[in-house]
């Protein structure tokens, strides 16, 4: 469907008339130039009959163009609507050192827990189509990295960025809890579910995560806890300098036990990947459907057109004086 954002600037359209009209009042002849209509012998007020009113057409439409420009034309598409149900999500994900152990089996190697958790995140995001997702960062201390959101895109591509060490390297459970806690507490209508994915104990921060479970169950935060790394643990890493970290896995049952959600161990993709079915049974939150209309602008056709118009009158007077030169 075709669309004027700003009908009122066609009401510039008669304003050349009204300057020649106010100008016969005063006994002037006034001619509106642009450019140099004046020197072009095509549109000059002096010319044959027929010149003058070519002058005349190429000026309104030249002005035409303009005030079409003006009022922002587009094309609408038609409406398509956004789910009107779907699941809060909140993912936090664990940034400390430990996260460099290379023991999480993927595609056949050997790659760092991180990375591996990245991987399967990917496709998890993926399919959360309708879903609101939001990512918490967490290492000595826990920042919101993205909102809920239903533009999945961004929160794969900051999943994607995050970078072990970028908020320390210990860390800070309870301040993840609480960070996602205090996010929830800002929506009416949510499931407000939680999904912690860490490979230590809580080490730094500010909230203990005792206080933290408390505050979760006060909101109904249902706090979905999955352990990553090998069973084996406690294995010496080359790149970290440092032993693994020891996972506190008494710590992540009680907060998934208290809160209404499960626990998991993460040895493997396939281990790590079976939240997806515990959270396709959540029942999904309606909310008011959303529509929009895809846009395509069209202002720069007639804005072109009128350029064309102005060069074709800035060069027409060259034209003609090399026509005069090859005849003389």
């Amino acid at each position: 469907m075709f669309e004027i954002s700003w009908p009122w600037m066609l009401l510039l359209l008669p304003l050349p008339w009204l300057v020649k009209r106010f100008s016969q009042n005063q006994s002037q002849q006034l001619t509106l130039r642009i450019a140099s209509f004046s020197a072009n012998p095509l549109l000059s007020p002096s010319g044959s009959h027929s010149v003058k009113q070519r002058s005349s057409i190429l000026m309104w439409l030249f002005w035409l163009c303009l005030c079409l420009g003006a009022s922002n034309p587009r094309w609408l598409g038609e409406p398509i609507s956004l789910p009107n149900e779907g699941r809060d999500i909140m993912l936090a994900v664990d940034l400390s050192g430990s996260m460099v152990e290379q023991d999480m089996a993927y595609q056949g190697r050997y790659v760092d827990r991180l990375s591996m958790v990245k991987a399967v995140l990917k496709n998890f995001i993926a399919q959360r189509q309708g879903d609101r997702l939001g990512l918490i960062l967490f290492g000595d201390t826990a920042f919101l990295q993205t909102p809920l959101t239903r533009d999945l895109n961004t929160v794969s591509k900051m999943l994607e960025e995050a970078q072990i060490g970028l908020v320390g390297r210990a860390t800070a459970i309870g301040d993840a809890l609480g960070l996602a806690v205090k996010r929830f507490s800002q929506k009416q209508d949510s499931n407000r579910i939680l999904v912690l994915l860490t490979d230590g104990e809580n080490t730094a921060g500010n909230l203990a995560p005792e206080e933290a479970l408390l505050l979760a169950r006060e909101e109904g935060i249902k706090v979905y806890t999955v352990g990553v790394g090998s069973q084996g643990g406690n294995r010496f890493n080359l790149f970290s300098m440092s032993g693994s970290s020891s996972l506190d896995e008494s710590l992540l049952q009680k907060i998934a036990t208290e809160t209404g959600g499960l626990y998991f161990r993460a040895t493997d993709v396939a281990s790590l990947q079976q939240i997806y079915q515990e959270l396709d049974k959540l029942e999904p939150i309606a909310s008011d459907t959303q529509t929009f209309r895809p846009q395509t602008a069209l202002f720069f056709y007639p804005l072109l057109i009128a350029l064309f118009i102005l060069t074709l009158a800035l060069l027409k007077p060259y034209f003609v004086m090399v026509k005069k030169e090859i005849n003389e």
